[in-house]
């Protein structure tokens, strides 16, 4: 297991588990992996999902409505480690579901199935001393995230405790497409870069190739979730895997020729 991008920019890929169900989530994310994914994130579904835009909100609810829980998503970790074992795999999550499974027994579960990685949104570095300290007893990576409003010194401690890659957020807000990507992005990186040696995702925002092949200016990967979540939001049953496919290998063209 390890996180690692094998061309530039890398990509990283959410989706919300469960939505529209966790047999779709599985066949989406293998059909990612093999359209040139590098790493997963399998978003836990939550019922307040505060950082979110609406498209993210709604499959939340749709994946909430259909019973999934966070021993779904972990149970799906697993399933895809098993199907394509080089694949990175981040489960992406609020604190509460976490603390309400309990944090011990997520990090020991998450590390059974196979998870490489563990990004909680809502949870501050200088508030995460135990959650480190179970991360690393377990052999998981904690990612975290980096706003452009972050002061160097926060930016110094998020890149001391880091491990995998660090995902920096391209602008202050909500997730969400955009026509443009922030400016704010290329200057986080820089900052950043005078910290660590660790790859660089950007995300928040990135919905299209002329977006991807502007982070690989300057970054090492790309995050894209709202993006893939609205194109599995309005495909037809059973078509999502192919839609995946086909945006991906688009971005990589694109990507490529730049």
């Amino acid at each position: 297991m390890a996180i690692k991008f094998n061309r530039k920019p890398g990509l990283v890929i959410y989706l919300t588990a469960g939505d529209p169900d966790l047999a779709t989530s599985r066949d989406v994310a293998l059909a990612a992996i093999d359209a040139g994914a590098d790493v997963l994130e399998l978003g836990v579904p939550f019922s307040d999902p505060i950082a979110d835009g609406p498209v993210i909100q709604r499959a939340s609810e749709r994946a909430l409505a259909q019973g999934t829980r966070l021993q779904d998503v972990l149970a799906l970790a697993a399933e895809i480690r098993a199907m394509r074992p080089s694949a990175g795999l981040v489960i992406f999550s609020y604190f509460n579901p976490v603390l309400r499974l309990g944090l011990e027994r997520f990090c020991a579960e998450a590390a059974h199935c196979g998870v490489d990685a563990v990004l909680i949104t809502d949870l501050i570095v200088e508030e995460s001393e135990e959650y480190l300290t179970q991360l690393h007893h377990n052999g998981l990576m904690p990612i975290f995230l980096a706003a452009p409003t972050s002061t160097d010194h926060r930016l110094k401690m998020i890149a001391n405790v880091s491990q995998g890659f660090i995902y920096a957020i391209s602008r202050v807000g909500i997730t969400g497409a955009q026509q443009n990507l922030a400016s704010d992005a290329r200057r986080l990186v820089e900052r950043i870069r005078r910290f660590t040696t660790l790859p660089i995702a950007v995300g928040f925002g990135i919905s299209t190739a002329d977006h991807v092949a502007a982070v690989s200016e300057f970054a090492d990967a790309a995050v894209i979730g709202t993006a893939i979540v609205s194109l599995i939001e309005k495909a037809e049953p059973g078509t999502a895997p192919a839609r995946i496919t086909a945006f991906l290998q688009g971005l990589r063209q694109v990507a490529v020729q730049s």
